[in-house]
């Protein structure tokens, strides 16, 4: 099964026998090797998330291309290795102990086919203490989605009311033109009605 998201509550469905994660509440749900979501994506932004609660900020520790069209194939996202006030209150001892710069927490993700990312190795384990309820967490791609998904459904709306003006005005100016054509008819039929009688007059004058 794969995990789509659900916009409206911010949940996400994972390949585990349905359980759902909540990206607002306080479930954690911990990545796991054979977990499947749908994209590249949304693997990033659930493990963006997972890192935001549990106290770590993520960056990217490899990319692999396809030799065939240069697409994405394999990420592998990790531990930045503490909160910056951390490392500025401990810079003397990270100088001395190297380690923590080189935290070994990480999820590696590659595509089995189209629509479907696999975890192949996930590390939970860092080598620092962890900042829970860090004060600045970058956006998730979730939201960005979520913001493009409304103004496409408000774009949708607005072409749909466009088409029905115009739907609209058409139909006017057809009314209008049938109109028009309909008054020429009549104003015809009296201007020969008048020349009838324009001739029947001449007749009669003729006549006597």
């Amino acid at each position: 099964m794969q995990t789509p998201t659900d916009n409206e509550t911010g949940r996400i469905e994972t390949s585990a026998g349905g359980e759902l994660i909540s990206f607002e509440g306080d479930t954690v749900q911990e990545p796991y090797e054979g977990m499947l979501f749908e994209s590249e994506g949304a693997a990033r932004s659930f493990y963006d998330e997972y890192a935001r609660q549990v106290g770590f900020v993520t960056r990217v520790l490899s990319s692999r291309k396809s030799e065939r069209d240069g697409s994405i194939i394999s990420r592998g996202l990790g531990c930045r290795g503490g909160s910056d006030n951390q490392k500025t209150r401990h810079l003397q001892t990270q100088k001395r102990d190297r380690r923590r710069e080189g935290c070994t927490a990480m999820i590696l993700v590659k595509r089995e086919k189209p629509g479907q990312w696999i975890v192949r190795k996930f590390v939970r384990d860092h080598n620092h203490p962890l900042v829970v309820q860090l004060q600045k967490s970058r956006p998730t791609l979730d939201e960005k989605d979520k913001k493009i998904q409304e103004l496409t459904a408000e774009l949708r709306v607005k072409k749909r009311l466009t088409s029905a003006y115009r739907e609209q005005l058409v139909m006017f100016m057809k009314d209008v033109e049938d109109h028009n054509e309909h008054l020429s008819k009549k104003v015809q039929v009296i201007v020969d009605n008048l020349k009838d009688l324009e001739a029947r007059r001449q007749e009669i004058l003729q006549h006597r």
